[in-house]
């Protein structure tokens, strides 16, 4: 029996029936992160994660603070209209303030090198940027966030990551649509 797209989610992600959901060997695991560390454990390679217990801990607590703190933020002050908006906006302030000073004498989360925190943080390095122009509002600016910015072009120019990125003209192109339509008057 053939399952749709949407049944084969309901069966492998019953708790959030959502995506992303990982199936391996006809067993699924859902959540992003979670799937991000069993790919780390599961297939040979170079860890994401650091094997010092204590950064390991680190880029843990860096990956949860960017999934609490900034993603909802981030939705709200893009694609939020008018007071929900505004209080997002200034509300993103605060985790951009510790992030900044976290990168002030390192390149990626851990040091110098890029891993798990960095990969969870694609959102901030990426996609944030594009949503701002695509959105028109602007959250980030170097001059009031130097060590932010300076990890995102870091990131984004990072060997392990610019050739499996996106190609940003085609998702800013795709974007700019929905925002137009979502901030359209009625």
């Amino acid at each position: 029996m053939c399952l749709s797209i949407a049944s084969l989610l309901l069966e492998s992600n019953p708790v959030h029936k959502k995506i992303p959901v990982l199936i391996h060997n006809g067993k699924p695991i859902s959540e992003s992160m979670i799937i991000l560390e069993y790919i780390d454990e599961t297939f040979e390679g170079p860890s994401i994660l650091p094997k010092d217990p204590y950064e390991r801990a680190m880029a843990r607590f860096w990956a949860n603070f960017l999934d609490v703190k900034c993603l909802t933020t981030i939705g709200k002050a893009l694609y939020g209209k008018g007071e929900v908006s505004d209080k997002a906006r200034e509300e993103f302030g605060e985790p951009l303030k510790i992030l900044d000073n976290e990168f002030k004498d390192k390149k990626f989360f851990v040091g110098d090198d890029f891993g798990y925190a960095d990969i969870a943080a694609n959102l901030m390095a990426f996609w944030l940027g594009i949503g701002e122009e695509a959105s028109g509002v602007v959250l980030v600016t170097s001059e009031k966030y130097p060590n932010f910015c300076a990890w995102k072009d870091e990131y984004i120019h990072c060997s392990q990551v610019k050739e499996y990125l996106p190609l940003r003209d085609a998702l800013l192109a795709h974007f700019q649509p929905r925002f137009q339509t979502a901030v359209a008057p009625k």
